[in-house]
């Protein structure tokens, strides 16, 4: 059986580069979305080999088991997961946040991941008659940051993140699962543009010690890397690719 991969976010950005990198290594790719259908439909149309898009929202329960499904039907069981689905909102202090913006931020940036995690451990677990697998969350050197002034309720669920990747990992390690974290700094992808500030990426990347912002290929080379079996030894690693800050 060939490798299956799940892409969350995957029709853009680091989710994008993810998949490119991986049909090219001989996965089978899913590419799940959440509103750009003809993007993420052009990406697996061009990734070619075994690909298809699939919508669902990481933050509604059932949307994420219909993924799952529709993903064992078309490719086979998931053998890597990159949890990299996320959201930002415009930068602000936390005295400005609402309940609101702290439900949207937490459903989709946390929730999301545990979920589609549950669903991965089901069919990857040795312990449920799976083959192994391995898990990649995407977090964010915010959470070591801490976002101030701008996101601390978007570095605080990445923080959950970071906490979630090394728990997760010591609780499924022996049932053939690798759990790890990449954390990226400032990256040129279209999240940003959800800030209000277009000169966000240039400013921020030209401050850190490579002096520049990173490339989503970059973010995604790393994620493969921890996927492999070059990282075989590797779990609940939390992965710092942000230009040295």
């Amino acid at each position: 059986m060939g490798e299956v991969m799940i892409v969350t976010g995957g029709g853009r950005g680091i989710g994008a580069a993810t998949a490119r990198l991986a049909a090219g290594r001989g996965y089978a790719v899913c590419v799940n979305y959440l509103r750009d259908r003809s993007a993420a439909e052009k990406l697996a149309s061009e990734i070619g080999g075994k690909a298809l898009a699939v919508a669902g929202d990481v933050s509604s329960e059932a949307d994420v088991v219909r993924l799952f499904e529709t993903v064992d039907r078309s490719l086979g069981p998931v053998s890597a997961l990159v949890n990299n689905a996320g959201i930002v909102d415009s930068g602000t202090r936390v005295e400005a946040i609402s309940q609101a913006r702290l439900q949207r931020m937490f459903a989709v940036n946390v929730f999301g991941s545990f979920l589609c995690a549950r669903e991965a451990v089901k069919r990857m677990s040795t312990r449920r008659g799976g083959r192994g697998g391995a898990i990649v969350n995407l977090s964010s050197i915010a959470a070591k940051l801490g976002g101030p002034g701008e996101y601390v309720d978007y570095a605080a669920a990445k923080g959950a993140i970071d906490t979630f990747t090394v728990g997760l990992a010591k609780e499924v390690g022996a049932e053939g699962i690798r759990v790890n974290c990449v954390r990226p700094g400032v990256v040129r992808t279209g999240i940003h543009q959800a800030s209000g500030d277009p000169g966000r990426v240039e400013r921020l990347g030209a401050a850190a010690p490579l002096g520049r912002a990173g490339e989503p290929q970059e973010i995604a080379a790393v994620i493969l890397w921890l996927l492999s079996a070059e990282a075989s030894y590797m779990t609940g690693a939390l992965v710092d690719v942000s230009g040295g800050r």
